[in-house]
């Protein structure tokens, strides 16, 4: 092998190399995006492409793609999507026998891909973002004025159970002199019950000391019985 011949393929490796490179830092937005065929179904016209490009989640049946290859950009091919995967996409390609003599691929070549669908897609989606990202900003300035009450909250609870603690202590002194009060009451009243109590049976035993009886004369029982006297 002539020298030459491995400076044109090292140079071909290696522009291979810097064009991958620049389609793996390109910006994901872009509905430009690069995949290698893994797997090709003539008979159904079908083909499938590995990718890392993370926005082909954005991609729905039917969207077009348009494809080429490096070596010649503008030789390109009309495919529709079928389906997808996190890492593939099923692809039908229409023109599948023109598109392998125009595009030149087979199963492990790298291909670009451009779709006016995804970007229209893409562009809804940022579209989307922005309003999403107003509104968890929105909703996240009040999560953070409720966190702050829910916060207060607990100090709040904190001062209330204190003014009520003062406010119980108050009202158990004041329970416990209602009830001491009560006692005084009662130990006097049984105080001055007993001593009442005491007067009536001093003044009953007076009482019985100068009873005067109305009757001197007392019946005998033999006079109301029968039995013990004779009838004339």
């Amino acid at each position: 092998m002539s020298k030459v011949l491995m400076i044109l393929i090292i140079c071909h490796m290696v522009s291979s190399l810097r064009a991958q490179t620049r389609e793996s830092v390109k910006d994901e937005s872009e509905p430009i995006f690069s995949g290698r065929i893994s797997r090709l179904n003539p008979p159904a016209k079908l083909a499938r492409i590995r990718t890392d490009f993370t926005n082909i989640k954005f991609l729905n049946r039917r969207d077009r793609i348009d494809f080429w290859n490096e070596t010649y950009p503008d030789h390109r091919c009309i495919s529709y999507v079928e389906g997808r995967t996190n890492d593939y996409l099923l692809l039908r390609i229409p023109d599948y026998e023109k598109c392998i003599k125009r595009v030149h691929f087979t199963t492990g070549t790298y291909l670009h891909f451009e779709s006016s669908d995804l970007k229209q897609t893409t562009q809804m989606a940022k579209e989307l973002i922005e309003i999403l990202l107003k509104k968890r900003l929105a909703m996240n300035t009040k999560k953070e004025r409720h966190r702050k009450d829910l916060d207060g909250f607990v100090e709040k609870v904190d001062a209330v159970n204190k003014r009520f603690e003062i406010l119980r202590q108050k009202l158990e002194i004041e329970w416990q002199k209602e009830l001491a009060s009560l006692e005084e009451d009662k130990a006097f009243s049984f105080t001055e019950f007993k001593n009442a109590e005491a007067r009536v049976n001093e003044i009953d035993t007076k009482i019985e000391a100068y009873r005067v009886e109305d009757h001197n004369l007392k019946l005998d029982r033999w006079s109301l019985d029968p039995a013990l006297y004779i009838k004339k």
